[in-house]
C-alpha cells in the first residue's frame, strides 16, 4: 500500500467516528517526534500494538479486500496480572470484504455500532483446517441461533454476535461503510490469526509522501 493511500484512509475514518460520534485517544493523533519524546510513558501502547491499523492482507486491493481497526485497549498474551480483554473499533466499507479466518485462542463480539449493515459469513474449522458444511451453532445479541451451510448472518446497526476460537468468519458492508466494534479476550494478530488462504496481516508500504499518524506495527521504527 501506499502511505499516500493509507494517510487518506486514516483522515477518512477520524471523519467517519466523528460523525458517528466515536472518538479516539489524544495519542491516537501524535506526531512521529511527539512519540520519539514520550518514551517509556507510552511502552503499554507499544507492547501491546494499541492504535492504528490498515490491512489490505497482502491482496494489493484495499477497497476490495481490506479493514481499518483501531485497537483502543489490548493485554498481553502469556502474562499474569495483566488486562484479560481487548477492543476494537473498525470501519468496513460496502462490500469491502475481510477474508476467511480464524482465531486460535480469542473469543471475541463483533458488534454493529452504526452505519450500514454488517454481512457475516460463518463456517465450523474441520481437522484439515478448511471450511466445512456442519451447522455452526453462534450467540447473537445472546440468543442462539444455529447457521446452515451458505446462510449469511445480517447484523444491522446494535446487533452482535459472539465468535469462538475455530470458528471461520468472513465479513463485509452492506448498504454502506459500517462501524464496527469488537470486545474480546486478549488479541495477538502476530500469532492467533489463521486465515483459509495464505495472506499477509500487514501490509508491505511504499512511501511517497511523509505519514500522517502511526500504524501499530511501526512503533519498532521509533
Amino acid at each position: 500500500m501506499k502511505r499516500s493511500e493509507i494517510n487518506r484512509f486514516q483522515q477518512e475514518a477520524v471523519d467517519f467516528f466523528q460523525k458517528h460520534n466515536f472518538y479516539l485517544p489524544k495519542w491516537a493523533f501524535w506526531s512521529k517526534e511527539t512519540w520519539q519524546a514520550q518514551g517509556d510513558l507510552a511502552s503499554e501502547i507499544v507492547e501491546k500494538k494499541l492504535g492504528w491499523d490498515i490491512t489490505d492482507f497482502g491482496l494489493g486491493d484495499y477497497e476490495k479486500h481490506g479493514l481499518l481497526l483501531f485497537t483502543i485497549r489490548n493485554g498481553k498474551f502469556g502474562r499474569e496480572n495483566t488486562k484479560p480483554y481487548a477492543e476494537k473499533i473498525m470501519i468496513v466499507r460496502e462490500a469491502q470484504v475481510t477474508p476467511w479466518h480464524f482465531h486460535w485462542v480469542k473469543t471475541e463480539d463483533i458488534i454493529n455500532r452504526g452505519g450500514g449493515n454488517l454481512v457475516i459469513e460463518l463456517s465450523n474449522a474441520g481437522k484439515d483446517g478448511l471450511l466445512t458444511d456442519s451447522p455452526v451453532h453462534v450467540q447473537i445479541d445472546g440468543i442462539s441461533h444455529t447457521i446452515y451451510q451458505n446462510e449469511k448472518v445480517t447484523l444491522e446497526p446494535g446487533e452482535s454476535i459472539c465468535i469462538p476460537p475455530y470458528l471461520y468468519h468472513t465479513f463485509y458492508g452492506e448498504s454502506g461503510t459500517v462501524l464496527v466494534g469488537e470486545v474480546s479476550s486478549v488479541n495477538d494478530d502476530e500469532t492467533d490469526n489463521r486465515f483459509l488462504e495464505n495472506l499477509g496481516r500487514f501490509p508491505k508500504i511504499e512511501e511517497d509522501e511523509p505519514l500522517l499518524y502511526l500504524l501499530c506495527n511501526e512503533y519498532s521504527h521509533l
